[in-house]
């Protein structure tokens, strides 16, 4: 993070607000507070936030429903701010239903508010993580916009456009899924590939939080998710983007996180 990143948390428990705004504060981390969804709105309303520590369970509007709402929304009005969910015991259902409604990573209270600052860390840092090299095989150069089976996806801009010419808002998550099969078109990838492409090295090995992006970015591109033809499943393999991928590709995307 080069500059002081802006981090909004979002929690009804006022000790923990505190609590976490001083530490992350005392780190170098610009930080703002909402108790609720009202409150967070406002916050967004005044100036740019490159990051959203979400509760889940709060009362009125709980964490869900502010995710939800907030993918919904244009990426001026907040789509596109990875959002870091917390999450109480760890429960499972919980940590999947926060992926299916577009949360980028999610904590388990009770946590050390050391690892909510790494989780911070790497998820800025992938977020705002830029394409170094662009090049079209065999011709070069480029200007980051990428067409499959008519949709236009720019890299550069992270903004996805479907056929009809309307914007797709993704999450920090769905975007970088994307990226990785575009990168890898008709090549069967498997989920530790996919972790380790999408989310890089600080990837958590939650199995199902690549299943559960699949599905959820299934559910934007293709014409049926019920019966995908963008994204298949391999059977024993993983996933394969089947489109035709014209424009720059990210090359070396694959060697700069280990390669496949």
């Amino acid at each position: 993070m080069d500059r002081t990143s802006h981090i909004l948390i979002v929690d009804d428990d006022r000790e923990i607000r505190d609590l976490l705004s001083r530490f992350l504060s005392k780190h170098g981390l610009r930080v703002s507070t909402a108790a609720n969804g009202r409150e967070m709105a406002a916050v967004l309303d005044g100036g740019a936030i490159d990051l959203i520590v979400l509760d889940l369970m709060m009362p009125g509007e709980d964490g869900l429903t502010l995710t939800r709402n907030l993918r919904a929304n244009s990426a001026a009005q907040g789509g596109g701010i990875p959002i870091i969910m917390l999450t109480a015991m760890g429960e499972e259902t919980d940590r999947i239903i926060g992926l299916e409604m577009g949360a980028d990573d999610y904590l388990a209270k009770p946590f050390n508010p050391r690892e909510l600052l790494a989780r911070i860390k790497a998820v800025v840092r992938r977020f705002s993580a830029l394409p170094t090299s662009l090049e079209v095989p065999g011709e070069g150069g480029g200007d980051g916009l990428v067409t499959f089976a008519g949709w236009t996806f720019n890299i550069a801009v992270r903004e996805l456009t479907n056929p009809d010419g309307d914007a797709v808002i993704l999450s920090g998550g769905e975007f970088e899924l994307l990226q990785a099969f575009i990168s890898h078109p008709g090549r069967v990838l498997n989920r530790d590939q996919l972790l380790d492409l999408a989310r890089g090295r600080d990837a958590q090995p939650f199995d199902r939080a690549i299943d559960v992006q699949v599905s959820r970015l299934r559910k934007k591109i293709e014409p049926d998710p019920k019966k995908p033809t963008y994204i298949k499943t391999v059977r024993g393999g993983g996933y394969m983007f089947t489109p035709t991928v014209t424009g720059p590709t990210i090359m070396g995307q694959a060697s700069a996180q280990g390669g496949t």
